[in-house]
């Protein structure tokens, strides 16, 4: 893939993200950032390896979306 490509393609999908960023619930926002999270954290762990980066992400996202479930069922107590 080519720069001229590349440089297309990344604001094109940034757009994106922060378009359907609006219909997103909390448990998918919960979920996203934490499987940032857990991605940035598991490559810096591992030194940049792609196994445990996808591995961060997984763990993360699994965190994100167990804490939202958590909060949203705490929400119906009040």
């Amino acid at each position: 893939m080519n720069n001229k490509k590349k440089s297309f393609l990344a604001p094109l999908f940034i757009f994106l993200s922060l378009f359907l960023a609006g219909c997103a619930t909390p448990s998918d926002n919960a979920l996203v950032a934490g499987g940032l999270i857990g991605g940035v954290a598991g490559n810096v762990v591992t030194g940049g390896s792609a196994v445990g980066t996808i591995a961060g992400a997984v763990g993360g996202a699994l965190i994100g979306q167990d804490q939202a479930r958590r909060n949203c069922r705490r929400c119906y107590y009040y």
